[in-house]
């Protein structure tokens, strides 16, 4: 099989066999995307729990980075909420600050996690 006939075929998104495929991904070498911790993870769900929507997307790092993305603005809004209400205020002692931080993290993170990452 000819490399140049089997990218003619694929850019002109022709049909390729099973032969095609392997010649074309030896001969286009693929991007690496560097995705943060949440659409790393969303990409492992995906993958692991639902392929048919993970092939689906139409361009998969665009979507995980958008989930990035999106953690971060609600990390951020999160967490100045937390952070101000009475329940989560710190007291100057250093045990029950780093309580009250590891507290307001696993809440944050939780919530990203069942809103971004882990959605049908």
């Amino acid at each position: 099989m000819n490399a140049e006939e089997v990218l003619r075929k694929a850019n002109a998104g022709e049909a390729l066999t099973v032969e095609e495929i392997m010649v074309y991904e030896r001969t286009v070498k693929p991007v690496k995307h560097v995705y943060g911790k949440y659409g790393t993870l969303a990409k492992r769900y995906l993958e692991e729990h639902a392929p048919a929507r993970y092939w689906a997307i139409e361009y998969l790092p665009a979507y995980l980075h958008g989930i990035d993305d999106a953690a971060r603005r609600m990390w951020d809004t999160m967490y100045e909420k937390l952070s101000h209400s009475e329940q989560y205020k710190r007291n100057g002692n250093y045990m029950h600050d780093v309580k009250i931080l590891q507290e307001i993290r696993q809440i944050i993170d939780e919530e990203i996690l069942n809103e971004l990452v882990y959605v049908q």
